[in-house]
């Protein structure tokens, strides 16, 4: 492979954003991604047998899943599981494309409260970055959230809340509590070549209407059309640095299982809050005995997952909450930000998700699970469209010992270590999330829930890997400085979640992909400036 500008190892919401802007930059990119391309027009959600591929092709969990490009992940020690994708487009491949920004307060949580650390960039210098990032995945939404700061206008109209959504509406009203229509990176109507949603449910398994976005529609076209490379199959294996404060070198397997080297000016990690943290990790050399970046034992430590209760109401009527896409409608921010009162610093977003399929109702869904036995049928038609759930979503602050290390024993199909997880859900996350299940259960009742059911704590909700690689001025106290890149490495970087400082309480992707795109331009900056 002929030497790049910038490398970037991972394919998914991250570096597909930065790969699209260096290359508009003239900037030579190449990014290397382990998985391939998915084609989204043969997705199973045209089948009858959608609900079988979500919880087995294509199940969240890569341990369960066991497709070619994963690698295996150590969560014994960890009541989340982990919930990642490789391929071109990574986790946007089967998200649910909720689409909330951070608030300015998440910038400063030191500062306000007391607690973890303030970030060193602020929201203002993020919100140019969120617009464009708007733009480009193609958005619907309502702007003027009083919740929020001001924001352009959105680039398509929200999606319809249906009606579980309009009830809940209704309630969020009668509580004088905030709610708002969700930003949603699904098209509500034709973008770019994408059609409009047309509803039918099953978001997580691909949409064949591509309507929702994912960066293999959205970024890599643009990318590879202002000339950035993309090769597939590609399993990076370590860094390789020359001196200790350089990088020379990504070794990879390729798709036919030759071991490759890539040169660059400047490395990218892209690969998630957990895979990039276990490439610094494995990349223990002479120079760097703990794995690059390492030196104050910080990579892979403070660990942020954003606990998830899930308070679920069943109605009497009729609310077909199967139909549409099953994470966006509409959000709560009421209980958003620190009351002291509450017993808790932070706080938490409550976000509806629509009901679930048939195979899921039957199985128990996000409910306790329908009897089998002679009433099974009964419970079956109660609950089966006539339920509408709410999803209690925690702020997770820094804790050193939530943390990715590297498995003594476990590896991939190219003899990396496998990531180990280590975390357990705070005190304060707890009380954050026992506010939130008594407040969506007095909401539910208030739409007119005849029952609510209570999962305290989603398992298999670890789709968030966040602060293992915190950015911050201070190298003893941080492994990324405020545009990303490690400290004592000059052309190392890091742009996904694992930078974030502090997790907020909303989904973190838009924050992922406009901290790229800035970082992306500080890089082709830098790059300009050496020619």
């Amino acid at each position: 492979m002929s030497a790049s500008d910038v490398l970037i190892v991972g394919a998914g919401a991250s570096g597909a954003a930065a790969a699209w802007r260096l290359a508009a930059s003239g900037v030579s990119v190449t990014c290397l991604e382990q998985g391939g391309w998915l084609d989204q027009r043969s997705a199973p959600s045209l089948g009858a047998d959608w609900e079988r591929a979500l919880q087995t092709a294509h199940n969240a969990n890569p341990n369960i899943r066991r497709a070619a490009a994963d690698y295996p992940v150590v969560d014994d020690d960890t009541p989340i599981k982990p919930a990642v994708f490789n391929g071109v487009g990574g986790g946007t491949l089967r998200w649910g494309a909720h689409f909330p920004r951070m608030h300015p307060s998440d910038f400063r949580v030191r500062t306000l409260d007391g607690v973890a650390d303030d970030w060193p960039l602020a929201y203002d210098e993020l919100a140019p970055y969120y617009e464009i990032n708007d733009r480009i995945m193609g958005v619907s939404g309502l702007a003027g959230d009083p919740a929020n700061p001001p924001r352009e206008a959105r680039p398509l109209p929200p999606l319809p809340l249906g009606p579980g959504g309009g009830a809940m509406a209704r309630a969020f009203d009668a509580l004088g509590w905030h709610w708002w229509p969700s930003d949603s990176a699904i098209a509500s109507a034709p973008i770019d070549g994408r059609e409009g949603c047309n509803h039918c449910g099953p978001c997580g398994v691909g949409c064949p209407r591509h309507a929702r976005a994912s960066v293999d529609l959205t970024y890599w076209p643009r990318a590879l059309q202002a000339g950035a490379t993309l090769v597939t199959g590609a399993r990076v294996r370590r860094l390789i640095a020359d001196r200790k404060d350089r990088i020379a070198a990504v070794e990879y397997v390729d798709a036919a299982g030759t071991a490759q080297r890539a040169v660059a000016k400047i490395v990218v990690l892209a690969a998630n809050g957990m895979g990039s943290a276990r490439l610094l990790l494995a990349s223990a050399s002479r120079a760097h005995p703990a794995g690059i970046g390492n030196d104050h034992d910080l990579v892979g430590r403070c660990l942020m997952h954003h606990p998830t209760a899930i308070v679920t109401g069943v109605f009497a009527a009729r609310l077909d909450g199967y139909k549409g896409a099953f994470a966006c409608a509409l959000l709560s921010q009421e209980f958003y930000e620190t009351d002291r009162a509450r017993g808790f610093v932070r706080g938490y977003q409550m976000q509806l998700v629509r009901g679930s399929g048939p195979v899921a109702t039957a199985l128990g869904g996000y409910m306790a699970r329908v009897p089998w036995g002679r009433d099974h049928h009964r419970r079956f038609r109660s609950e089966f469209a006539h339920t509408v759930s709410l999803t209690v979503t925690a702020e997770d602050l820094p804790e050193p010992d939530n943390r990715v290390t590297l498995d003594p024993v476990a590896r991939d199909g190219a003899g990396v270590p496998a990531p180990r997880l280590a975390y357990r859900v705070s005190d304060n996350s707890r009380r954050i999330l026992d506010h939130g299940i008594a407040r969506a259960s007095e909401v539910l009742r208030a739409a007119g829930a005849v029952d609510v059911v209570v999962n305290p704590l989603a398992s298999a909700a670890g789709f968030h890997f966040l602060g293992t690689m915190r950015m911050g001025d201070d190298p003893a106290r941080s492994v990324t400085d405020r545009w990303g890149r490690v400290h004592g490495t000059d052309n190392l970087y890091a742009i996904d979640g694992g930078v974030f400082v502090t997790s907020g309480a909303v989904n973190p992707t838009p924050t992922i992909q406009a901290l790229a795109l800035r970082s992306a331009d500080h890089i082709a900056a830098r790059l300009k400036e050496a020619a």
